[in-house]
């Protein structure tokens, strides 16, 4: 089970009443802890030592700001994912930016469809496997930074690649980063028995997650709809 940080009745604007109860994913601790620190040097350095009274309220209000901001970035609310063992749900938070049929020739190796979903630096960004079973593939690909939602973002970006298999057939997924993310984390390997809806890693500071259903599956989300890591069905396999 993944570690979280808590900070009961932390509240935001626009969150799911889930999300009002923030938590702290572990892929984060890293950099939530050394932006906090860094934050409390510059507001308390701040308030000591700038005599400025406007320069010690710009100075405060960024830290202030800069923290708010990692904190919502690394947040991690529990999920309840829906049953079924056909259903295929998606990977991250986001906004769907493509649907199209393609031939995937490095897991499926054959005709499938493609679901491209973008996630924006206000978006959660721990992501989850789409289904239950095994890892059959996986290959960390290094590569250049354009923006997600780019289509060359898919070909040339720096991205982990990630396949599950089970009795209903293969799953194929993308963990993409974006222009402003530096860091893919995804805690799987080869052989790995996996659940539909856990926390597997994430995409730092902005990303994209594209995922290969097989051709027959009936796709359930439609363009620009936005998405719940663990929760929204992306496809139902047949």
């Amino acid at each position: 089970m993944s570690k979280k940080l808590s900070f009961a009745g932390f509240s935001q604007p626009n969150l799911n009443p889930s999300e009002c109860n923030v938590l702290i994913t572990e892929y984060g601790y890293d950099v939530f802890f050394s932006v906090t620190a860094f934050c409390l040097i510059l507001g308390l350095g701040a308030y000591y030592f700038i005599d400025q009274a406007i320069v010690k309220l710009v100075l405060i209000s960024l830290s202030i700001l800069l923290f708010i901001f990692t904190l919502n970035f690394f947040r991690d609310p529990d999920r309840a994912s829906p049953q079924g063992d056909t259903l295929v749900l998606s990977p991250a938070d986001g906004t769907v930016i493509k649907i199209e049929h393609v031939v995937e020739d490095t897991y499926i190796k054959g005709e499938a469809t493609l679901v491209c979903i973008f996630m924006s630096p206000v978006n959660v960004h721990v992501n989850r496997n789409p289904v239950t079973g095994t890892v059959g593939y996986y290959e960390y690909v290094k590569g250049e930074f354009f923006a997600a939602f780019e289509d060359k973002a898919s070909l040339k970006n720096e991205q982990t690649h990630i396949g599950i298999e089970n009795s209903h057939g293969k799953v194929y997924f993308k963990q993409i980063a974006g222009f402003i993310a530096r860091r893919i984390v995804a805690n799987v390997k080869v052989g790995d028995q996996v659940e539909r809806g856990k926390r597997f890693g994430m995409i730092k500071f902005g990303s994209r997650v594209d995922i290969y259903v097989p051709k027959n599956s009936e796709v359930k989300v439609v363009l620009n709809q936005k998405t719940v890591a663990g929760e929204t069905i992306v496809a139902e396999m047949k």
